[in-house]
């Protein structure tokens, strides 16, 4: 009885300390209503600054959004402008010359391709209309200008008409340079005789003069097709989207519809517009009878 009764009161000795160190922390652990308002004003201090940290990085992505590609080329233009300024007060501040410091970037043929294209600029600084040769003069030079010629295409079909192995004229840099356009000179014959008949009929595709018999037998890719209907298509939309003032426009009432038209009122004034003068005149003040 001893053993068997003195172990419950053990137990109950052993669990009382535990019972009252629980509510002694649960007494403990109670704030007061100072200690929570504290709280309370911790907390909105913090969630008013995640509110003012979100809304400003939602400002600067808005922001930069909002800047297109004009506004990033402006920006742009304006740093170069700025490099340009402060490269000149330091160059000044040395007592260097600034253009002279420049122009050592540039080579010799850098230097004269410039120099051409100042000159071409200037030879088409002519916009006025002449007569219809001239206007087409400058079209054809303007097409010119954008043409772009395959040059692997044109040393591949050289290739096969000097009788040259496959690739030769790329391995030597032939490609990269405008002398493989006229290294050839097929009045003073071929660099290598043309032996096969596949050479023969390659060398007179490739380099016709005025007794070819040769017409309409060359294939354009369909690259080269895309190119060409692609630009028609272009100059097309471009003559629709022109617009100009006339320069023998007469200023006043806009009394047409097309250029034919303006071209008819102006005949018919010339003989009517004396006895038509103070009627148009009537009603237009609104006392036409």
């Amino acid at each position: 009885m001893s053993d068997s009764e003195s172990a419950p009161n053990s137990r109950e000795v052993t669990e009382t300390p535990e019972v009252e160190v629980e509510e002694q922390t649960k007494g403990d652990g109670k704030m007061t209503m100072e200690e929570r308002k504290a709280k309370m004003q911790q907390l909105r201090a913090k969630m008013r600054s995640s509110a003012l940290a979100n809304r400003k990085s939602v400002i600067e992505e808005s922001a930069k959004a909002k800047v297109s590609v004009r506004d990033a080329a402006r920006l742009e233009k304006q740093r170069k402008l700025a490099e340009v300024l402060r490269s000149k007060a330091d160059a000044e501040e040395r007592g260097e010359d600034v253009e002279r410091q420049k122009n050592w970037e540039w080579t010799i043929e850098e230097n004269e391709e410039w120099e051409k294209k100042l000159a071409r600029k200037a030879r088409r600084a002519d916009f006025e209309f002449h007569d219809d040769a001239h206007a087409a003069r400058r079209r054809y030079k303007k097409d010119l200008d954008q043409l772009k010629p395959n040059m692997a295409d044109y040393n591949r079909q050289k290739e096969i008409a000097l009788g040259l192995a496959p690739g030769t004229l790329a391995k030597s840099g032939a490609s990269s340079s405008s002398s493989s356009i006229t290294n050839f000179d097929p009045s003073g014959g071929l660099q290598v005789a043309p032996t096969t008949h596949q050479q023969r009929l390659a060398a007179d595709s490739l380099y016709r003069d005025a007794n070819s018999l040769l017409y309409a037998d060359s294939k354009p890719s369909e690259d080269a097709i895309d190119r060409v209907v692609a630009k028609i298509n272009q100059d097309v939309d471009k003559k629709r989207k022109f617009s100009r003032k006339r320069a023998n426009e007469d200023e006043g009432d806009i009394t047409y519809i097309n250029e034919r038209n303006r071209v008819f009122n102006k005949k018919i004034a010339r003989y009517y517009d004396k006895y038509t003068t103070e009627i148009r005149a009537s009603f237009e003040r609104g006392t036409a009878l």
